[in-house]
Order: structure tokens, then C-alpha cells, then sequence
């Protein structure tokens, strides 16, 4: 099976966006133990299924990852990458001035310490110029927040991101689309494994919060890990159904995680 993790933020506050740092240092020390193959991004999507293998995602680039995810990741030689919100950097998830309930508001990396991260080997990705819903964005504005995303990366940063996450999860048609034209990769928020035909505009990921427990992950590949993340899948589909969003090319995820 071969899988892409997501994390947001590592911090205490045990909402939907957070892993503890007790239990992201357990999914670390899992990971580094060899039981799966950790592999960038990029290299994942064309891995053999044959082979147990899993990605390392971060979306929004919290500050919390520089000094709680970065250094545990690169002391173990993990791959990671960062999705990027170029016109919040150095600000705080409150997206637009808006907070959203449950949802701590955090400090994000600055652009000094997301040069750092790229030049240590931490893939930085993009995650719009703004992190607004993409479904709900029509023409030159849509073009902004997904090119424009890249040449302000290229701009503060010096190298242009190849990967993409959409904010929410939230994709339709047009903005999936738009996103392939300009990115090799994207990610969606959709709960399951890679599979070997998935739109490469549209690859789905694991949320670590639903596997945030104590042997959780480390029970990867079992009866009762793929049990847990069906229930899981089918408890989003049941939630989009019911708030009038399709199943896939839709809305923004399902539970309201601030992607």
C-alpha cells in the first residue's frame, strides 16, 4: 500500500488540525524504523505497489514545524514536504481575518526559516497565494492564487514548487484544471491510499489526526488500520452527502479541517 500522510500542526490543543508532539515523535521513530519505505513526494507516485511506502506532508507551514517536526524528521533522514501559504508567511493561519471554531490560531514559518528548511532538503510546496477555497475562485483570481503562488515562491525563495495542495481540500472541475497546467503533483484531502490510476492533479491523503492514538499507524497494512480508515472515508462521504457536496471534485472537506 502506498499512501500520502498530512499533518498541519504539531501542538497540544487536540483539534482537528493537530497531532501532539508525543505522538508525532512515536510516528517518527515508526517511520524511521524501516517498516515502510518513506520516499518525497514525487517518487512515491511512481513506487512499485509491490512495496509498503508512504509520503510526509505538512500543509499550511507552521511555525511549530521548524522547531518540532523539521528537527526530528531530518535527524532521522525523513523527506518531507511543506505546502506553503505565500502571503500569510511570517503571519498566522486567521486566513482572510477569519477564525474558524475548534481551530487554534498559530504562528507560521517566516520566509527566512522556510529557506532554511529548503536548503536542509525539506521540499517546499504550494498551498495558494491566499489559502482560499478554489471552487469558489473563477477566472483572473483563480490564475493568481494558483501561478501567482509559484512566482512568489520563486521570488523570496529562488526555486519554483512543483507540488500543490489544495486549501480545504476544496476542488472542482476548473480549479483542477488550472492546477494541472502549472503543478506536477497535487494533493487533495480525499481519505485513502494512492493507487496506481489516481489523476496526479487529484492524488488522495491520509489525515494523521485519525491515526494521532498510541499504535494506530504503527498498525499500518493490518485488518484494523484499513477497517479504520474505510469507517473513516465513509464517515466524510456520509458528511459531504449530507451538507449537499459531491463525493470527490467538490467542496471543502468534510469535519471543517483547516487545511
Amino acid at each position: 500500500m502506498r499512501a500520502i500522510l498530512t499533518y498541519h500542526s504539531i501542538d497540544e490543543s487536540g483539534s482537528p488540525i493537530s497531532v501532539s508532539r508525543e505522538a508525532f515523535r512515536a510516528h517518527v521513530r515508526w517511520l524511521a524504523s524501516g517498516a515502510v519505505r518513506v520516499l518525497p513526494l514525487a517518487d512515491l507516485i511512481t513506487a512499485d505497489d509491490a512495496h509498503d511506502a508512504v509520503a510526509i506532508t505538512f500543509d499550511d507551514g507552521f511555525l511549530n514545524f521548524f522547531h518540532d517536526a523539521a528537527p526530528a524528521l531530518l535527524e532521522a533522514s525523513l523527506p518531507a514536504t511543506v505546502f506553503v501559504v505565500p502571503e500569510h508567511v511570517g503571519g498566522s493561519n486567521d486566513w482572510g481575518g477569519q477564525s474558524v471554531p475548534g481551530i487554534p490560531t498559530l504562528s507560521l514559518m517566516d520566509w527566512k526559516r522556510l529557506g532554511e528548511l529548503a536548503r536542509a532538503g525539506v521540499s517546499l510546496g504550494a498551498h495558494t497565494r491566499r489559502h482560499r477555497d478554489l471552487s469558489q475562485v473563477r477566472g483572473a483570481a483563480l490564475e493568481d492564487e494558483v501561478a501567482g503562488c509559484v512566482e512568489r515562491m520563486a521570488a523570496e525563495l529562488g526555486h519554483r514548487p512543483t507540488t500543490f495542495a489544495y486549501p480545504y481540500g476544496a476542488v472542482d472541475a476548473l480549479s483542477a484544471t488550472v492546477v494541472r497546467d502549472v503543478f506536477a503533483l497535487a494533493c487533495t484531502t480525499e481519505l485513502r491510499a494512492v493507487r496506481r490510476d489516481d489523476d496526479r492533479a487529484l492524488l488522495p491523503r491520509l489525515d494523521m489526526f485519525y491515526f494521532r492514538e498510541r499504535g494506530q499507524l504503527e498498525a499500518w497494512g493490518s485488518a484494523a488500520f484499513r477497517s479504520r480508515l474505510w469507517l473513516r472515508a465513509q464517515g466524510r462521504r456520509v458528511r459531504r452527502l449530507v451538507q449537499g457536496r459531491g463525493p470527490r471534485v467538490t467542496g471543502r472537506v468534510a469535519g471543517g479541517h483547516a487545511a
